[in-house]
């Protein structure tokens, strides 16, 4: 308990739920990825269950690594993030490779390794609105020099995400606004940026349908919501035995709640609920179905819930405690990032909202979300080892007015 006091600063508790967080990945990965084992890997299960080790020891490693860093590193190094992302994202849009029909990853030369830039661009986004809205407070209620500096990045990085992640777009900017009404931007200034929003959305959505491959995904996107309301007429398709099988549009959300009403509340056990083989994404996007499909309600899916609000909640006291301004709305920009996506995983799972194609943080199969969610808590630990008894007087010494 002494070497862990001594090396592993900040809130104990979020060290503790990242632990928890990591033993269900492990064991829910090396579980649902026999589909990709037998596909790709001959049958070798194990191998799944490595890679996910290593890369979460790598997310460990990272946030480890970030909550040695003075937080105020931070807000610099955003100014550098946002000159970065932009151009990636634009190549991204332009050129990135199209996996799962979507145009997300970027190829790193020589590696064979893709890399999903939004994951970078929502880091690097609100890291970058909690240091102007900190930076811009004595004159944050001005149009053109307090709002406009932070208005004008959030516009231009969600547009080029848009196209190929809605969900993710829209839940970034959803965090924005939250963060500016936090910072006291002008409701009215808000209420602009937010009806320009919606009115360029829709005036996208009005030539897409006459230019159909300025957006490609737009039928994609109306398929899942028309399928999430029960309109989408979807022909039923007869199996080998003649019988009738689950329709193309609903096969995703219909697995996924029958793994889930097949676990109950205890679940069927470790290995043991049959639609791991048959649910696509189960290793991913609807991996909390299957957590609680093996694990049941109780053991799997209130646990993970809970981790994630307790997460929030501690994200919550630490942004209260904090006598600087960015560190408060950084706090809070990045747990909100994780919650919220880690809520609308959950909802989709449970048939409560679209399917999104968004990863459940930390526990998903995934490389670079993983990375950057280890960085993100590395980050919220960060300021929160600025309030340690010990760190508080230098630290401060060292922020300044930040």
């Amino acid at each position: 308990m002494r070497l862990i006091n001594t090396y592993l600063k900040g809130d104990r508790v979020i060290w503790v739920l990242v632990l928890i967080i990591s033993v269900y990945s492990l064991l829910s990965v090396y579980s649902t990825a026999g589909q990709l084992a037998f596909k790709y890997k001959g049958g070798n299960t194990e191998y799944y269950l490595v890679q996910r080790f290593i890369m979460l020891s790598l997310g460990f490693g990272i946030m480890y690594l970030a909550h040695k860093v003075k937080y105020t590193v931070f807000s610099k190094l955003s100014v550098i993030g946002m000159i970065i992302t932009v151009p990636l994202l634009l190549i991204t849009l332009i050129m990135g490779a199209n996996l799962n029909s979507a145009t997300r990853w970027l190829m790193i030369p020589g590696l064979g390794i893709s890399f999903q830039t939004s994951d970078l661009a929502k880091l690097t986004l609100v890291t970058y609105v909690a240091r102007m809205l900190a930076k811009n407070q004595d004159n944050i209620k001005d149009f053109k020099t307090g709002f406009l500096p932070i208005a004008i990045p959030v516009g231009i990085v969600c547009a080029l995400i848009l196209p190929a992640n809605f969900s993710t777009a829209a839940m970034l900017f959803l965090i924005c606004m939250i963060l500016m009404f936090i910072g006291r931007v002008s409701l009215k200034h808000i209420g602009i940026l937010t009806g320009s929003a919606v009115a360029g959305f829709g005036l996208l959505i009005l030539l897409a349908m006459a230019a159909p491959k300025l957006l490609p995904r737009l039928d994609t996107w109306k398929s899942r919501v028309l399928t999430f309301v029960g309109t989408n007429q979807v022909d039923e398709v007869k199996n080998t035995s003649g019988q009738i099988a689950l329709s193309k549009e609903k096969y995703q959300s219909d697995l996924a709640k029958m793994a889930i009403a097949e676990g109950g509340l205890l679940g069927t056990g470790p290995g043991n609920n049959i639609n791991k083989y048959r649910l696509p994404q189960g290793y991913s996007d609807f991996i909390y179905a299957m957590i609680i499909g093996e694990y049941g309600s109780i053991f799997g899916g209130m646990v993970i819930l809970l981790a994630y609000l307790i997460l929030l909640y501690r994200a919550v006291r630490i942004a209260t405690k904090s006598e600087y301004a960015f560190a408060t709305f950084l706090v809070i920009g990045l747990s909100l990032s994780m919650v919220i996506q880690a809520f609308i995983n959950m909802s989709v799972a449970v048939g409560i909202f679209p399917v999104t194609g968004q990863p459940l943080p930390m526990i998903s199969m995934g490389g670079t979300s993983t990375l950057f969610t280890g960085l993100t808590l590395g980050m919220i630990l960060s300021v929160s080892r600025s309030l340690d008894k010990k760190d508080k007087e230098n630290h401060a010494a060292e922020t300044g007015n930040n």
